[in-house]
């Protein structure tokens, strides 16, 4: 089941089930947050819930996209309960791709770069037997729920940075219970969104880095993810025309961490078990165009697309002008 965070109209907050070209409202449940909480609290599956509340009114997906009303598919009132993280170094690649990669770590551990050493432990650690705990991934804090865009909005870089570059990825969405417990809500496909020159001086500026805006949806997968998800990645210049195109693959088939290790690796942290919050965790990647030497311009336009995740995922980059703060003595 797709599920689709969207305005009417007039301005009215909306959540509906995708059924292909349509997307049929859900009565009673204003957000995939609220569907959340109730799926939370009566110990139903929110699949099953969803499917019980879903109403007659339908509203047709292109005209809501074109309408710029699309919301991001999981989020809080308040931005500030609102996590966004995400974990690096976790994705094979193809199979080209993986087998250079495993020539790369194989050898003497210690000429390996600190980077290639923590991809060596996750494929030699990230998928754990059962009841075991497995290695620690790459982790990295991006922001809190204001940098999250929807489909349609634009990718704001700030014009101190060095490149506004696409990471096409699966993000995990969670609400944290009234118990403390971390309930998945479901996935959705991402552009993480990264400035990728500087990383590259130095990887201890990957937290600069990725102190960025991301896009997310437009629809959130409800039910396992599958084990392998195909996707492809694009970008099309300001005329609107094609200027470059990758395929991508993900999902636990494709990666060196199960998704049950990542999970436990980010919640095992008692600050991040907040009753109420919400999490956006993403997953990874091994596909930019940034590998390829592609620099995006300002009002090209990127595209993430995934059969298993209905509608593809479209932002424009933009520039923003930067406002610094000045500290000022108390």
């Amino acid at each position: 089941m797709l599920l689709v965070q969207f305005t009417s109209p007039s301005g009215t907050r909306l959540l509906g089930a995708l059924e292909q070209d349509q997307i049929r409202v859900i009565d009673a449940y204003p957000s995939s947050y609220a569907l959340a909480q109730a799926a939370i609290k009566s110990s139903t599956g929110i699949e099953k819930l969803a499917t019980a509340a879903l109403g007659n009114t339908i509203y047709n997906y292109a005209d809501v996209a074109k309408g710029g009303r699309l919301l991001p598919p999981l989020d809080h009132q308040d931005d500030a309960h609102c996590y966004v993280t995400g974990t690096g170094l976790t994705h094979l690649g193809s199979a080209d791709a993986r087998d250079a990669m495993h020539k790369k770590i194989g050898g003497d551990v210690e000429n390996l770069s600190d980077s290639m050493k923590m991809f060596r432990m996750g494929v030699e650690g990230g998928k754990p037997a059962a009841g075991a705990t497995g290695v620690q991934p790459e982790w990295f804090y991006k922001g809190d729920g204001s940098v999250v865009r929807a489909s349609g909005q634009s990718l704001d870089m700030p014009d101190f940075a060095l490149d506004g570059g696409e990471e096409p990825e699966i993000a995990g969405l969670y609400v944290i219970g009234d118990d403390g417990v971390p309930y998945r809500v479901g996935y959705s496909i991402g552009n993480e969104f990264s400035d990728h020159v500087t990383e590259r001086q130095n990887y201890l500026y990957l937290a600069h880095s990725k102190l960025r805006v991301c896009g997310l949806g437009p629809a959130l997968l409800i039910g396992e993810l599958p084990q392998h998800v195909a996707g492809t990645s694009r970008i099309y210049d300001i005329e609107g025309k094609p200027r470059w195109e990758k395929s991508f693959v993900s999902g636990e088939q494709n990666m060196s961490h199960t998704i049950a290790n990542l999970e436990y690796h980010h919640f095992k942290y008692p600050l991040f078990n907040r009753p109420g919050d919400v999490h956006i965790h993403f997953f990874g990647t091994a596909t930019l165009s940034f590998a390829d030497g592609v620099s995006v311009k300002a009002g090209e336009t990127f595209e993430i697309e995934s059969p298993a995740f209905g509608p593809a995922l479209r932002n424009c980059l933009a520039i923003k002008n930067s406002e610094f703060a000045k500290v000022k003595a108390l």
